[in-house]
């Protein structure tokens, strides 16, 4: 018995290896397939196909679509992570990697956030995205924020959110047809004109 164990052993860990390397097809199958089509465009079947596995095995492994989109969610969130990071205090490199990430995820973070009222099960992806896009503009800007009236740091905070937001970059490439060193310029030149205006001396917030 104890001979037969070790082969036992190793045939398990191939097919549990062989399971999760099934498991990462399948996931980028559908990755890929968000990146250039609507969520409610991409079917089971296309992502079986696209993996070389069966319906069967999707729904087996994730349930469906809205595990899937979870499962991608962590990918594309790491990928986002990684493009975006920059010094804190270097607003043109900061620009510049958010530009970057857009130009990648833009237009599909676009097309899921117009289906959210249609697909609630979307929300709660999209809220947890808003969150780390407004941590991430929190800590890039940190040194700029410390130096603003504590009574009008939210509201800047606010502003800056704005300025650096996916809707933004949208209304700048897609809308008016900007470039991307274009856009880039613009976003700049409005963080700079927020920063400054909630930097003035002597502003402070309004009392109620």
């Amino acid at each position: 018995m104890k001979v037969k164990a070790a082969p036992r052993r190793y045939a398990q860990s191939a097919r549990a290896e062989s399971a999760e390397a099934t498991g990462r097809r399948i996931v980028a199958a559908f990755l890929a397939r968000l990146m250039k089509q609507w969520f409610d465009e991409i079917t089971l079947d296309l992502v079986a196909e696209d993996a070389g596995v069966t319906v069967q095995t999707v729904v087996r492994r994730f349930g469906g679509k809205e595990g899937l989109l979870a499962e991608a969610v962590k990918i594309l969130a790491g990928q986002i992570h990684a493009r975006r990071a920059t010094p804190a205090d270097d607003i043109g490199q900061m620009v510049g990697k958010l530009i970057e990430d857009y130009e990648y995820t833009g237009d599909p973070v676009i097309r899921l956030l117009a289906l959210e009222p249609r697909h609630p099960a979307l929300r709660k992806f999209l809220n947890t995205g808003r969150g780390y896009h407004r941590d991430w503009v929190s800590n890039v800007f940190v040194k700029q924020l410390g130096r603003i009236d504590a009574g009008l740091r939210e509201r800047a905070l606010d502003a800056l959110v704005i300025a650096t937001d996916v809707y933004t970059w949208k209304l700048l490439r897609r809308d008016m047809g900007r470039t991307a060193p274009e856009t880039a310029t613009a976003m700049k030149r409005l963080i700079q004109a927020t920063i400054a205006d909630f930097s003035k001396p002597g502003n402070k917030a309004e009392k109620p």
